[in-house]
């Protein structure tokens, strides 16, 4: 697999686990006092977009839905 296929925007994330964008952009950074689920190598912002590594959705989430 090409390593740009394990990088994913939340949008695309969420669609593809078929979980709520709202749900992802949380796990990034955190909410209501809670820390990110996703730790630092799984999750980042590049300017107003999270990312997230296929990795870390499988860790959180479970293997993608088919």
């Amino acid at each position: 697999m090409n390593i740009i296929d394990e990088v994913l925007t939340t949008p695309e994330a969420a669609r593809r686990w078929k979980v709520s964008q709202v749900t992802v952009k949380q796990a990034c950074s955190g909410q209501k006092g809670y820390p990110p689920r996703f730790t630092t190598t799984e999750c980042r912002k590049s300017g107003s977009t999270w990312l997230v590594t296929r990795q870390g959705m499988i860790r959180l989430y479970g293997e993608e839905p088919k």
